[in-house]
């Protein structure tokens, strides 16, 4: 067994500097932003800061290095997420951000990766929700105490091996992850072809407003001071369940009960549910397809539609986002209503058009099945092999 900080040469502070003056270039500073869920560093919309020379020679990041995210973290999401520094933090310069901190391994000890694999078990498996203190708006992690902690360290060659079978895993959870977006990829480009783009380029098909082409509902919460409301009838789905790009909602964690039903708001299969309640307008117009009978809280308005198909309204708001967006105003508690909603014009063109769309989008949709079940079997493996080997 050895001490997690044991295995450190050199642990680097992060670094925020000032913004960049005109004409100047800058350094590129990694926030948690660039965090994936995976480990890997996502090099997409890297700022750039005013950095001393002095500092960028001293915290430049090298490949092995791994971040340590110290501040942040949400309510769903402790503090303490990591990324490894792969091959590609060496075609430019890099820092991390003050809310992060890099290690870099001592190699005649420690396998870098086979560190890393440790780190960010220990925030996969909740251990670090146990080593953060929580105030208000941000949360800290107990840096000192996440040292401290132990871990099983082999030879340096079973670390070799042991994170090149994590790495295999690993890699191939990503490439179904981006197989996943590619065919959104490709749906959207489908939907283009045929419809053209609803907010930049639209074809010229009949356009109508929402309210007359669907019924929209808002829906609400029957009241908690009635504990009978509440049982296992009917789910009761809230914005939490409706994740863009998923289709399809997630299962409720609450159901009503028959009494609640009674007093409930609901839609049937077939119908949209869409969140227009939030604290961030990116998670406003989110949007799922419902494939049976739910309720829905006061924070989803519900699309129904009355003759079009559905699968083309979903993709119809997806891609409208930016205008659904341009509705609404955040300082006023940033609520798309149902009266707003109803008076926005979309273009409808022709039911059998949308339905050879519809067509396309569900064989897509089998594929997709394929590979999320495929997805889910190696997510159960990469468990089972953290288990194994960090216990």
């Amino acid at each position: 067994m050895a001490r997690l900080g044991d295995v450190f040469e050199l642990q680097i502070t992060g670094e925020w500097g000032n913004e960049c003056s005109e004409n100047e270039t800058g350094t590129k500073v990694l926030r948690t932003t660039n965090f994936t869920s995976e480990g890997i560093i996502n090099y997409n919309d890297v700022v750039v800061r005013s950095i001393s020379e002095a500092k960028i020679e001293k915290k430049k990041l090298h490949y092995g290095d791994i971040i340590l995210e110290k501040s942040g973290g949400t309510e769903k999401t402790p503090v303490g997420r990591v990324v490894f520094c792969d091959e590609f933090i060496e075609n430019d310069t890099y820092l991390c951000n003050n809310f992060t901190q890099a290690m870099r391994v001592n190699k005649a000890i420690a396998v870098p990766k086979y560190v890393f694999y440790f780190m960010w078990n220990l925030h996969y498996s909740g251990k670090t929700d146990l080593l953060q203190n929580k105030t208000t708006g941000i949360r800290n992690l107990q840096v000192k105490a996440y040292l401290n902690e132990d871990f099983y360290l082999p030879s340096l060659e079973e670390q070799r091996k042991i994170a090149a079978v994590l790495d295999k895993v690993s890699d191939l959870i990503t490439k179904r992850r981006q197989q996943l977006e590619k065919l959104d990829l490709l749906v959207k480009a489908r939907f283009v072809e045929m419809f053209g783009d609803p907010v930049i380029n639209p074809k010229g098909w009949e356009k109508f407003t929402l309210g007359k082409r669907c019924d929209i509902v808002t829906g609400n919460t029957p009241s908690r001071a009635e504990p009978e409301n509440f049982g296992n009838f009917i789910e009761w789905i809230k914005s939490d369940n409706i994740n863009t790009p998923s289709m399809f909602l997630t299962e409720a964690q609450e159901y009503l009960s028959e009494i609640g039903f009674k007093k409930c708001r609901f839609v049937e299969t077939d119908s949209l549910l869409m969140t227009c309640i939030a604290g961030s307008i990116n998670c406003i117009g989110n949007v799922a397809v419902t494939g049976h009978r739910v309720a829905f809280n006061q924070q989803i308005n519900a699309i129904v539609p009355k003759r079009d198909n559905v699968l083309y309204l979903y993709w119809l708001m997806l891609l409208s986002k930016p205008k659904i967006h341009g509705t609404i105003n955040m300082a006023l508690k940033g609520i798309l209503s149902k009266g707003q909603l109803s008076e926005m014009v979309f273009p409808f063109p022709p039911i059998e058009l949308q339905g050879q769309f519809a067509t396309f989008v569900e064989q897509t949709e089998k594929i997709k099945t394929s590979i999320r079940e495929s997805l889910t079997k190696l997510q159960t493996l990469k468990k089972a092999l953290m288990q194994e080997y960090f216990g």
